[in-house]
């Protein structure tokens, strides 16, 4: 074992509780016994239960000194600068025991010093000391003995007794631990059921080592590790400065500053200002924002797609709509399951629309009343207010009517266009693990000259090969604006099933005809959920982990960035 294992400085103060010494014990024996071994037995049980269990280890805990935040102030600096003022040859050897002699707390000086050593007033250096403390046990074997000289002197004292009797006399603790250490120092014997003692003048050794360590005596290595393996005495390092003048050394120190003001400017005060120095070439603090959500990484991916495709992104940055616009124009009746309160929201401030065109509104009423090109119509009474009611838009399929309405009206004639738009919806919904009352509707429609129902289906496998899906199947549906209209499913080879994608189908002439366009044009269009495809992809089994207020912002950030092979 090496020199640092021996003690070399304390610093530790043993308490002075104790109430009676083991010395008042052995030489005092026509004091009533049982009620001086009780005292020994209440002070010692306490440390031994809690320690009797690390026994069997062979080496002693580490204590780790807990070190609290310094504190510097004015105070502790001008007491080091005031202190090394008197010569330039002025050492404060150890700060530990300087902070002692001048009654400063040594955590706020190490602070002082290490702010002054910042600024060059003064240099420190590293001081560590190792020495050993007392255990918690070892401070009461220290103020009352050892359990084996407790033992001992019982059995010294009263002639022999059973180990039950010791028992009951001292504790079951300390008998556990004094009888076993007084058998291996043949202090006592057994004769027949009974215990008694065969040595004389016996020295209570680990108290007298102990008493030592305490007062700052070097102590055998052997020694020493016979107490570390009994946990008595724990392993401590002391961190401390040397400390000296700088090279900016000066009797008071000068705050600087930080900030150029307008006052200094004014004055002239920055001429003999001093400052901090300013560090041109560091970096700004990392900022945590700017992560993407995984919904906004695939709407990136699938607005790169449809933009390959050659479609035109339609503005939908309108949420609140007309009904005209979001129902009425899609030839969708007023008496329309869909257009009750339990299905959307409307808006009751304010509750109607401004405008719409007239001419269109008069030639969409006239189509849901007595029909036309073919069709006869709804049949039913066509109400303004129903109409020019506002409301959060069901779906974006609003802002394509209106963009299939102002094709239509274009200077120059219609021209064939391919839009998309990926934005958000609401719908008064039951919310469970896939259904929200607002989610991203990804939609694209295709308006050109004498389009049939073979362009849509090759468009929409255009579109799902491009992400990744290509088993599809398409099944009859039924939908109010479009005839026909067919649903799209997917094969999710993770799932090992068909899951519905999306919608879609040709907007029916009663939807087309009213907006001024010609016959023979025709629109195709499909839709499908953003949330649907983001779920597959990062693999999110509840719609509520993906969008809404639980989201939980760690997955936002550790997201990672959504691929689809484009080129397919």
């Amino acid at each position: 074992m090496g020199k640092k294992d021996k003690v070399t400085q304390s610093g530790f103060v043993l308490s002075k509780t104790a109430k009676f010494s083991i010395l008042e014990l052995s030489s005092d024996c026509n004091k009533p016994l049982k009620s001086i071994v009780a005292k020994a037995k209440t002070s010692v049980s306490k440390e031994n239960k809690n320690s009797q269990v690390k026994q069997n280890s062979a080496q002693a805990p580490t204590v780790k000194v807990k070190m609290v935040a310094p504190v510097a102030s004015g105070k502790e600096e001008s007491s080091i600068l005031s202190f090394l003022s008197s010569s330039e040859d002025t050492v404060i050897t150890d700060t530990f025991h300087w902070s002692n002699d001048v009654t400063l707390v040594h955590a706020n000086v190490v602070g002082a010093v290490k702010s002054l050593a910042a600024e060059g007033y003064v240099v420190e250096s590293d001081i560590s000391v190792s020495f050993n403390v007392l255990t918690d046990e070892a401070k009461n074997i220290a103020a009352n003995g050892s359990p084996e000289f407790v033992v001992y002197t019982l059995l010294k004292s009263s002639g022999s007794k059973t180990k039950n009797e010791l028992d009951e006399s001292l504790g079951k603790d300390i008998v556990k631990i004094g009888m076993g250490n007084c058998m291996k120092n043949k202090w006592i014997k057994k004769d027949g059921q009974s215990l008694v003692a065969v040595a004389d003048n016996v020295v209570d050794e680990v108290r007298s080592m102990l008493e030592q360590i305490n007062n700052g005596v070097e102590v055998d290595s052997k020694e020493l590790a016979k107490l570390k393996r009994r946990k008595l005495i724990s392993p401590v390092t002391r961190k401390s400065f040397s400390v000296v003048r700088g090279p900016n050394y000066a009797p008071t120190r000068v705050k600087k500053v930080a900030d150029l003001t307008k006052e200094m400017l004014e004055s002239g005060a920055w001429k003999t200002t001093i400052f901090k120095p300013y560090n041109f070439k560091t970096l700004g603090e990392k900022v945590g924002g700017g992560y993407l959500h995984p919904l906004m990484k695939v709407r990136a991916e699938f607005r790169k797609i449809l933009m390959q495709m050659g479609f035109q992104e339609m503005p939908t940055n309108k949420w609140v709509e007309s009904s005209f616009w979001n129902f009425d124009s899609l030839f969708q009746p007023q008496s329309h399951p869909a257009r009750d309160a339990h299905d959307t929201f409307f808006i009751k401030d304010p509750l109607y629309t401004v405008s719409v065109p007239e001419d269109y509104y008069e030639r969409v009423k006239t189509m849901h009343e007595k029909g036309g090109s073919g069709s006869i119509g709804y049949r039913y009474n066509f109400k303004k207010e129903d109409a020019y009611k506002n409301l959060l838009r069901t779906h974006t399929t609003a802002v394509s009517s209106q963009m299939l309405y102002k094709l239509a009206n274009a200077k120059g004639g219609f021209k064939p266009q391919k839009y998309f738009s990926i934005d958000r919806v609401f719908r008064n919904e039951t919310m469970d693990a896939t259904h929200l009352c607002e989610f991203h509707q990804v939609e694209g429609l295709v308006a050109d000259y004498d389009l049939s129902l073979g362009d849509l289906i090759g468009t929409i496998e255009t579109f799902f090969k491009k992400i990744g899906i290509t088993q599809l199947r398409f099944k009859p549906a039924f939908n109010p604006y479009t005839e026909p209209s067919m649903e799209i499913f997917g094969y999710h080879p993770g799932l090992k099933k068909w899951t519905e994608l999306g919608n879609s189908g040709m907007f029916r002439p009663e939807m087309l005809i009213p907006m001024g366009l010609p016959e023979n044009v025709r629109v195709i269009a499909w839709g499908l959920s953003l949330e649907r495809p983001t779920m597959i992809k990062y693999q999110v089994n509840n719609i509520r982990d993906l969008f809404g207020h639980k989201v939980e912002m760690g997955r936002t950030r550790t997201a990672p960035v959504c691929r689809f092979d484009h080129s397919t």
